[in-house]
């Protein structure tokens, strides 16, 4: 039997669906972690060594998450995808597009050089230079965000509303990332979290912060489902392109006047807020794509 590897430490309720959709496709599956893989080049074994799979690389792999730590940490990591990959084997999604997501600068410098809608931002090492910045947007009406290059759900982020709160910007690990605050349209906070497999939007819903202007559903955003129209599946879709990812969410917030700003776009995206609003089992589409597109596999 075919085996995919998921790469995760914490299997959750994402990890089950997974492995029961795979199952569902009459295919084996693993959790690993990529803490617990290696490189061991010599004449005997796998040039890579992963929990599960030592006499046989897996079929295919699908990252459910990837481990923090130090850079050095870090970039062993996404040396096991890059590696995989090389090897022959799908990594869904690849190592490439992992590191254009999760940094965010790198991610705000692709969707802008694709010319898509998205905040003035600046990326930067100077204090100074950040505080000139900063204080240029103030004095314009326009409050900013701070942001760490890395991390997820919310963490570190802090809105630059007045002089005073210029007190408490700090770089994180040295660099200053720093973009305009875009507004919703109609009241309190929202945005819209668009989910895209291979180029398709798949279902759409609506973050609401209530009195936070954070909208994750992990710091309890409510969530509603809406339909998408003609130009936010070509926004989300077009980001996701821009990144060259097998499946993304799309963090879009509509604006007053109408028009639609990307925020940011998620490599390894949750789903479980979007499915209690969605009729939809996200987990077998994507188990599905990964299986017929990757592997050239029929699950008819």
């Amino acid at each position: 039997m075919k085996k995919i590897a998921i790469f995760t430490d914490d299997p959750g309720w994402h990890g089950k669906q997974l492995s029961a959709a795979f199952a569902n496709l009459g295919f084996a599956s693993a959790f690993v972690s990529l803490t617990e893989c290696k490189l061991q080049l010599n004449d005997q074994d796998l040039p890579l060594q992963i929990p599960q799979f030592e006499h046989r690389l897996p079929d295919a792999v699908f990252v459910r998450g990837v481990p923090g730590g130090s850079l050095t940490e870090v970039v062993f990591y996404l040396d096991i995808l890059h590696a995989l990959k090389l090897l022959g084997v799908p990594v869904y999604n690849n190592g490439r597009a992992i590191e254009r997501s999760v940094d965010k600068g790198m991610s705000s410098f692709l969707l802008k050089n694709a010319h898509l809608p998205t905040p003035a931002t600046w990326v930067l090492r100077d204090r100074e230079q950040a505080l000139t910045i900063a204080e240029q947007q103030l004095a314009q009406g326009q409050s900013l965000i701070s942001k760490p290059i890395f991390g997820s759900q919310g963490e570190g982020i802090r809105r630059l509303e007045k002089s005073t709160d210029l007190l408490w910007l700090t770089a994180s690990a040295g660099i200053y990332y720093l973009q305009q605050f875009v507004a919703c349209a109609g009241e309190g906070y929202s945005d819209i979290r668009v989910f895209v497999i291979h180029g398709n939007v798949v279902a759409a819903m609506r973050r609401c912060g209530g009195k936070s202007w954070l909208n994750n559903v992990a710091r309890g955003a409510s969530c509603v489902a809406i339909a998408v129209d003609e130009t936010l599946a070509h926004l989300a879709i077009a980001a996701t392109g821009a990144l060259k990812m097998d499946y993304a969410g799309v963090d879009i917030i509509q604006q007053p006047d109408g028009s639609y700003s990307i925020i940011e776009i998620n490599s390894i995206p949750a789903w479980k807020g979007l499915e209690s609003v969605c009729k939809i089992n996200i987990a077998q589409l994507l188990a599905e794509d990964l299986i017929q597109r990757c592997l050239n596999f029929s699950s008819e």
